[in-house]
C-alpha cells in the first residue's frame, strides 16, 4: 500500500482520492506512523457489508421464518432472571 504523508494528502487530496479510487487503499502518515487510510467508496462497502440493506440480512437469516425463537438470558449478577420470546 502506497503511502502519503499528512502535509501531502491535505495539498493533493484530489489527486489522493483518484489514485485510491483507481488503484486502491492508501495510507496516511503523520510524523512516521500510520493514521488513516483513504480507500474506494467500493471497496468500503464491500468491506463493511454496506452492499445489502438490514432488511435483507435479515431475511437472510437461518432464523428468519421461525416464530417462536427463545434466548435464555445470562442468569450471573446483574442479569434479569428470566427468558425472552419472540
Amino acid at each position: 500500500m502506497q503511502s502519503w504523508q499528512m502535509q501531502n494528502a491535505k495539498a493533493r487530496f484530489s489527486e489522493l482520492v483518484k489514485h485510491a479510487a483507481q488503484e486502491g487503499p492508501k495510507d496516511i502518515t503523520l510524523h512516521g506512523k500510520s493514521v488513516a487510510v483513504v480507500l474506494s467508496r467500493e471497496l468500503f462497502d464491500r468491506l463493511s457489508g454496506n452492499e445489502q440493506s438490514l432488511v435483507e440480512f435479515m431475511r437472510a437469516s437461518p432464523l428468519a421464518g421461525h416464530d417462536e425463537i427463545a434466548f435464555e438470558r445470562d442468569r450471573g449478577p446483574g442479569s434479569l432472571p428470566r427468558e425472552i420470546t419472540f
